[in-house]
């Protein structure tokens, strides 16, 4: 469990209250740097002397390939808690265009479970993970990106001091720092699916999104139920990172992110208070979270960017 180093809650109040001072650490710690997309509205990626509508006929694979970066990232990191390999231990490749670039993580980062539930649970995310990755690879043929360079070690000790949890953290560590350090990812992957949907142009592609979507929205819930029940330091924990996503992904000061508890009650469907219908975050959005930084081309998870044309 990660050591808490201030008291935290749930609500909106305290994702303002520590809004100023987490964009000042990252900016300090050099994560943020200047932006190199333009993004139009809903998270378009416009090209030098493209109009938003010449850009449509061809963003299908820019978006399937920006979802591929996200589930390599996903795919290592639980294959690696759950069993110590990476994705092409287990017969999947990572070559593509753009830079292959290494896993950085510490040595024998396979989580020592002592629940086999637990260890079933990662085990089965893997699987799902892994299978993403491979399917995404295959739908895009020879447009497939590479695998980037992915960072499970210093990342994690960047994060933990964002978010005021303390100096380091290794999610590798034990079974409730694994389920935090997944915390991190899976509401982004949600969030990130909802809002590329209205980008898709080809139903085949779009139902294939919907359905990864609805995968990793199962594994959200899963996720932030096992998190509630640990108890009120591992809630706050986990609200903190929530907290910090909300920062980092809504430049206007809404809210894109709910934390696993709200007034000591649990909060297992993150959702629009007034809609109940999930959050959805742009490309830029989810690159400020994966990255570290408003407006960051690279950085936290992501050390020299993501492949592809929407990075």
């Amino acid at each position: 469990m990660i050591s808490s180093t201030e008291n935290a809650s749930s609500d909106q109040t305290v994702n303002e209250k520590h809004s100023l001072s987490r964009r000042s650490f990252l900016r300090r710690a050099g994560v943020a740097t200047g932006a190199t997309v333009a993004l139009a509205s809903g998270g378009m990626l416009l090209r030098s002397g493209q109009t938003a509508a010449g850009q449509q006929a061809d963003l299908d694979p820019d978006i399937l390939n920006f979802a591929l970066n996200l589930e390599y990232l996903e795919a290592e990191y639980y294959l690696r808690a759950s069993t110590g390999t990476g994705i092409e231990a287990h017969g999947v490749g990572v070559t593509g265009t753009g830079t292959l670039g290494p896993v950085t993580i510490k040595p024998n980062p396979k989580v020592p479970f002592a629940s086999n539930f637990l260890r079933g649970v990662a085990a089965e995310i893997a699987h799902d993970e892994l299978d993403h990755v491979q399917f995404l690879r295959e739908a895009l043929g020879n447009s497939t990106v590479a695998r980037p360079a992915i960072d499970l070690l210093n990342s994690f000790n960047t994060l933990a001091q964002a978010a005021g949890l303390g100096s380091s953290f290794d999610p590798f560590a034990n079974e409730v720092n694994f389920l935090i350090g997944a915390f991190v990812f899976e509401d982004v992957g949600v969030t990130a699916y909802h809002g590329a949907a209205p980008l898709i142009t080809s139903t085949t592609y779009l139902s294939a999104a919907a359905g990864i979507l609805a995968v990793e929205a199962y594994h959200a819930g899963i996720l932030r139920t096992l998190l509630f029940e640990r108890g009120r330091a591992t809630q706050e924990d986990a609200n903190k990172i929530s907290a910090l996503r909300n920062t980092l992904s809504d430049e206007g000061g809404g809210v894109t992110d709910q934390g696993i508890e709200v007034n000591g009650a649990p909060n297992l469907v993150p959702a629009d208070s007034k809609t109940s219908i999930a959050f959805s975050r742009t490309t830029r959005e989810v690159l400020n979270i994966v990255y570290g930084g408003i407006n960051a081309s690279s950085g936290l998870f992501f050390p020299n960017g993501l492949n592809g044309a929407i990075h």
